[in-house]
């Protein structure tokens, strides 16, 4: 059953659907495989040894890149996370700092 709207396009009534989805639900997440997660440390920091290893793992596990990047060596990032490293970047944009939760990693790699 569907109910007129004020164009004269028909849509489904409240609580029913015919089938279609909006192509804003419909958007694919990219394939583990096209991800590029990113993580922003330094030498000698303990938390970003251990960010290392869980991001290798889930990264080496779904096919994801990996790159790292030392804050001392660029001066925008050091100024921008300084206070936050390790950081956990995925496709350039920050999804953790301080800690890697294995989980979560996978989660919005596609895992």
């Amino acid at each position: 059953m569907t109910e007129p709207c004020p164009r004269g396009e028909r849509f489904p009534a409240p609580g029913r659907h015919n089938g279609l989805v909006s192509p804003l639900l419909r958007r694919k997440s990219p394939k583990p495989a096209d991800r590029t997660v990113t993580l922003l440390g330094k030498p000698g920091c303990h938390l970003c040894d251990e960010a290392r290893e869980v991001i290798v793992r889930v990264a080496g596990e779904l096919g994801a890149a990996f790159e790292e990047k030392d804050i001392t060596q660029d001066e925008e990032l050091y100024r921008r996370y300084w206070e936050q490293i390790p950081v956990t970047l995925i496709d350039g944009r920050q999804h953790d700092f301080w800690r890697v939760d294995e989980r979560r990693l996978r989660t919005a790699l596609g895992g």
